[in-house]
């Protein structure tokens, strides 16, 4: 699975788990995996080692990863999570939503 339904910069709603309900926008997208990171869901805590001296140590949290079937993509204009078709506009592919048609 190397090509996802959603892209780096997208604003997302999570669909099932912990986190349902929640949205977010996508921060990093890992195609290979599978995966991708919202912000604020899915928070995990880290315990970081000082590297330097100096450098405070201690436990932090951060986002972790979701399969990218958990989320989809709000629609811009609908604001409702949305399946993603896709078009021709100009000779280029683009994204557009299932329920409006609107360009995401």
């Amino acid at each position: 699975m190397n090509n996802l339904h959603v892209k780096t910069g997208d604003e997302v709603q999570i669909i099932s788990g912990k986190d349902k309900g929640k949205t977010g926008k996508v921060l990093q997208v890992s195609p290979s995996e599978g995966k991708v990171i919202v912000e604020g869901c899915n928070m995990v805590t880290k315990h970081v080692k000082a590297r330097q001296q100096g450098q405070l140590s201690g436990i932090v949290k951060a986002e972790g990863a979701l399969y990218a079937s958990k989320v989809m993509p709000v629609c811009s204009k609908c604001k409702k999570p949305v399946r993603v078709g896709s078009t021709e506009k100009d000779g280029k592919k683009i994204r557009v939503c299932k329920k409006c048609g609107a360009e995401l």
